[in-house]
């Protein structure tokens, strides 16, 4: 919020709310002010001192409407105070775009493959996550491109397409915008595949593949002791 950042969120199960509380904006929508909670032990008090002593915030009740099964109503927190320009449904329909952030998590970490960092020091880590996330960003930009180029939604074109034909094309050495023919030929390839429209899916946080029945290793390699051969 000290950066004019506005987030919308779901309200914490811990926390209580009152809708006859407050300054009233419409039915299961009003605006209250939340005091700044007990510093944490893991917080330093020079950051907890930075924090104001309490803030402005909009508690509101949005429905989300899928066909075929009930209605659902939840409790959600934002910074958007005015209900006049961001009423409730708009809300709701930012709320439910959440999902794409799950999409952009797994492509990251799934389809360009950082859900196991190689580096050994944190600076080396910060390295190559700031590395992986600038070729993620270089990918959707290039979408993006494609998007415009062949009027299409960028969230419609298949990332991991997107990467796999941009790879392709490095390889070949002929991935530059400075190559016009190659990199129209590009853009059209690209934007040739769309993903499904799949509002309101749901992902179990479950792990599909079984774990193999070996220890985990807790110790460096070369201090298990191997058998060796009679």
């Amino acid at each position: 919020m000290a950066m004019g950042v506005d987030f919308v969120f779901p309200m914490n199960a811990a926390r209580d709310y009152d809708f006859r509380s407050g300054l009233r904006l419409g039915k299961k929508d009003h605006i209250v002010e939340w005091p700044k909670p007990r510093k944490p032990a893991w917080m330093d008090e020079e950051t907890y001192n930075s924090f104001p002593d309490k803030i402005t915030i909009r508690e509101l009740e949005i429905e989300k409407k899928r066909k075929g099964y009930r209605t659902e109503k939840m409790i959600i927190v934002t910074s958007f105070l005015n209900n006049k320009l961001i009423d409730k449904n708009k809300l709701t329909q930012l709320y439910s775009c959440r999902w794409f952030i799950e999409l952009d998590l797994r492509a990251i970490k799934q389809t360009m493959q950082m859900d196991i960092l190689k580096g050994k020091t944190p600076s080396m880590v910060r390295k190559e996550i700031w590395a992986c996330i600038l070729a993620y960003n270089l990918i959707r930009k290039t979408m993006v491109q494609a998007a415009i180029a062949h009027d299409k939604n960028p969230r419609e074109l298949s990332f991991t397409h997107a990467m796999n034909l941009i790879k392709s094309f490095r390889e070949k050495t002929i991935f530059s915008e400075k190559n016009t023919t190659a990199y129209a030929i590009l853009l059209q390839k690209i934007a040739q595949i769309a993903v499904g429209n799949r509002p309101n899916r749901r992902e179990p946080r479950l792990v599909k593949r079984r774990p193999k029945a070996f220890p985990r290793m807790q110790k460096p390699r070369n201090q298990y002791n191997y058998k060796k051969a009679a």
